[in-house]
């Protein structure tokens, strides 16, 4: 998760008005939307645009993007749009980044930025079809991990005191993160973990008051449980709602071997940002449908050697086509950090941030 605000920078989309499109122009250049798709896709499936547009004379814009509305008029944009780019008579075609779309009908439409004002171009639509029914990912796996928090099992099970993953052991300035590793800052009860994050009496390095929150990790502990290629883990979890909750289920082990199952970000309320950086590649999934800032869902992975798969309520959502190779083994790290602000808000006030945990599970 060291690597993951490198991830969010690279990702990002770009903002973009949420009135509906209107006739634009720029220094008396006009822009046209000459075409742009696709205009079907299916909620699986990596998605990329391919916008084309002219102007009556050359300009050099910003930003040149694709904007995409849901049902609700929420955003879902594609990432990646091109920047300081020149529109001229002769034409000009880019292509964004990909994305996953839940299932359902969307407006779409080309936009670019000129001397501090978004220009929105013509509409069309774009539909996401459901996937067919698939084969659970667990099933015919016989179960290698099975945590249903009925009690916090330290040092046989978890660690809660420090991750290699963090810079000073307890804490992680440099990422971006607020937090102070304390297990008192997970409990227990009815077969619910509850991720507690506070203010604290600390300072960070960076002079900023550190937040005491928890994180449960395999990594030494006396079962080192650690995931392998073919495992499938699997949370259940229940999203927090307040500005500058991070939370994650992740992998990590001797400086690497990260593979995010999730991490989410209430400012972004229906994405998961779903990555793998063993060999990198990634995505986000926007789902208003089933990410909810509140809400439960289920979320899997599937550590594939060649492909890592990604699954939402039990449906494939993204496959990256990388995968984690044949020699990958990670520990497991299910935490709530706190965000210091440089990507995503930091918490609006002193009042706890909390997300819970169902179960976690691992088959092979």
């Amino acid at each position: 998760m060291r690597l993951i605000a490198g991830v969010v920078a690279a990702l990002s989309v770009a903002a973009s008005p949420l009135t509906l499109p209107a006739p634009a122009a720029a220094h008396d250049a006009v822009v046209t939307q000459v075409s742009l798709s696709p205009s079907k896709t299916s909620a699986t499936t990596p998605t990329s645009a391919t916008l084309t547009v002219t102007a009556s004379r050359c300009i050099t814009v910003r930003t040149l993007g694709v904007a995409v509305r849901d049902r609700n008029g929420e955003n879902a944009d594609f990432p990646e749009p091109a920047h300081d780019v020149r529109i001229c008579p002769r034409g000009l075609t880019i292509t964004t980044g990909q994305r996953t779309f839940g299932a359902g009908a969307y407006i779409m439409f080309g936009f670019y930025e000129s001397a501090g004002r978004f220009h929105n171009l013509s509409t069309r639509g774009l539909t996401v079809t459901p996937t067919t029914a698939q084969r659970p990912p667990a099933a015919g796996r016989r179960l290698a991990f099975s945590e249903d928090f009925n009690r916090i099992a330290w040092k046989s099970r978890w660690n809660g005191d420090r991750s290699s993953a963090y810079e000073f052991g307890d804490h992680n300035p440099k990422d971006n993160k607020l937090d102070w590793l304390t297990p008192a800052a997970v409990s227990a009860r009815n077969g619910v973990a509850t991720f507690t994050a506070r203010p604290a009496r600390r300072l960070l390095e960076n002079g900023r008051r550190a937040w005491s929150t928890g994180l449960l990790t395999t990594e030494d502990t006396a079962e080192e449980f650690t995931a392998r290629p073919g495992d499938y883990a699997e949370t259940r979890v229940r999203l927090p709602q307040a500005q500058g909750a991070w939370p994650a289920l992740w992998t990590w082990r001797d400086g690497n071997g990260e593979v995010d199952a999730f991490e989410y970000h209430p400012d972004n309320p229906h994405l998961l940002e779903l990555t793998n950086r063993v060999l990198p590649a990634g995505t986000y999934h926007e789902d208003p449908a089933t990410v909810n800032p509140g809400g439960w869902v289920t979320i899997g992975v599937m550590f594939g050697a060649r492909s890592t798969d990604w699954y939402v309520n039990g449906r494939r959502v993204h496959s990256d086509g990388t995968g984690v190779g044949e020699d990958w083994s990670a520990h497991l790290i299910l935490n709530l950090s706190v965000c210091a602000g440089e990507y995503h808000p930091a918490p609006q006030g002193t009042a706890p941030l909390t997300f819970s945990v169902d179960y976690l599970r691992v088959w092979r």
